[in-house]
């Protein structure tokens, strides 16, 4: 049995023999214009255009796999469908009726669709065991069609992460660097200490952060103290002068730490330790000012290392913990940690003011995202076993929004590689 959103597809791209179309009644059925498709709550196309016998029709077109699923859905008592004028099933098992009883048209469309565009529908949601549906015909899409894609499912994501980042400019009352502080320190915690270091940012107000942010020792003090890293006591120098530090912030700001989620150490390469990326996070903030306008003006890629190219304080040079000392060794932030941080944080950053502003970057976006390197991942690395087609991170970043949103969610038929392989 078809699905319905392969209905929708076959209806909206008219991928129907059109010529002596006929309703359940024998009636001639001409259509004008198929609608707008409706992906929210009401008919499946809106505003369609048809010649029914020889009565011009405007109005609205709902689609189901039977007739009898417009009763299952209680379309029968919802006014939203009374504007319907022609009801498009693939098997037609009952009559259905509007509000006022009167017997709305039905087209049963399962004798006019090309057997080859059902053999290829078929071929594709019939493979089940692949990593995705169209797994062993991908490396058979032209680059065209792929490179055009990915370039959409990238602005997509885009726009998926711009409505969280407006989220959190609200909660944030439109303070656009308190914005960028929570994102640069989920960043700063990678996968392991992400939500921690995001709950840490969320615990006290940015304005704190401002009023710390001349002295090293009392933002390294805010951030560790507020993680909770300053709770034990140590015999060292360093670690006394910040919980001191911190002692003075927490009464003078009234500082809170309760629910913010500790820390893990666990199963993290050293100079992924909390203690390593919250030193380094509060040096970025030492050593700039306004970080927020000089990302924004910021147009390449080297204006935005130049940015990020900070150490950890003289302490963490001979340290991971608090109490064992290591081998002396540099602890900056390395070029490949501020590409994902372009990627992750800045660039999304970028699109959203630009859209809260009413301005396009898409161009300067793009320009920054492709002179990146390609991410390393199991779905990239994927994708290019089938098809080598990431060459950088735009690139990267489509491919895991294709593979998300669309491969696992079974969503072919929205995917212009799925309609290219149903063309064929």
């Amino acid at each position: 049995m078809v699905q319905e959103d392969f209905l929708h597809y076959i209806w909206k791209h008219k991928k129907f023999h059109q010529q002596d179309l006929k309703t359940s009644k024998g009636e001639h059925v001409v259509v004008i214009s198929n609608g707008e498709h409706n992906f929210n709550a009401g008919p499946d196309f809106f505003n369609a255009q048809l010649k029914i016998g020889e009565q011009l029709w405007a109005g609205n077109v709902e689609i189901h796999i039977k007739s009898s699923d417009w009763f299952l859905h209680n379309h029968e008592t919802d006014k939203a469908y009374d504007n319907v004028i022609l009801h498009v099933v693939w098997e037609h098992d009952s009559e259905v009726f509007r509000n006022n009883n009167s017997i709305i048209p039905t087209l049963e469309l399962k004798n006019y669709v090309a057997s080859a565009a059902l053999k290829s529908y078929k071929k594709l949601f019939n493979s089940n065991q692949n990593w995705i549906n169209c797994e062993n015909d991908f490396s058979t899409i032209d680059d065209f069609t792929i490179t055009n894609w990915l370039e959409r499912l990238y602005f997509e994501r885009l726009e998926r992460k711009s409505a969280e980042i407006l989220s959190l400019l609200k909660a944030s009352q439109n303070n656009w660097e308190a914005v960028l502080f929570k994102m640069l320190a989920k960043s700063f915690g990678l996968k392991v200490n992400g939500d921690a270091f995001l709950s840490l940012a969320n615990s006290f107000d940015f304005s704190i952060l401002r009023k710390s942010q001349s002295k090293l020792e009392s933002l390294e003090a805010l951030l560790f103290g507020q993680s909770g890293l300053l709770d034990v006591e140590v015999e060292e120098p360093y670690h006394k002068a910040l919980q001191n530090e911190y002692y003075f912030l927490k009464q003078k700001f009234k500082l809170d730490n309760t629910l913010v989620m500790a820390p893990s150490f666990f199963r993290l390469r050293p100079n992924n330790f909390p203690t390593i990326r919250l030193s380094q996070l509060a040096n970025v903030y030492f050593g700039h000012q306004n970080l927020f306008s000089k990302l924004i003006g910021a147009t390449t890629v080297n204006e935005i290392y130049s940015l990020f190219m900070v150490e950890t304080s003289e302490f963490w040079k001979t340290h991971y913990t608090f109490s064992k000392a290591s081998k002396a060794t540099k602890k900056n932030i390395s070029k490949t940690f501020v590409n994902l941080l372009i990627v992750n944080t800045i660039i999304p950053l970028k699109f959203s003011y630009a859209k809260y502003k009413g301005q396009s970057l898409e161009d300067e976006i793009l320009n920054l995202v492709e002179a990146l390197p390609t991410e390393k991942n199991s779905i990239v690395d994927k994708f290019n076993s089938l098809k080598n087609i990431s060459k950088n991170a735009m690139q990267s970043q489509a491919l895991i929004q294709l593979k998300t949103e669309y491969c696992i969610k079974n969503k072919c038929l929205q995917c212009a590689i799925g309609n290219k392989l149903l063309n064929h």
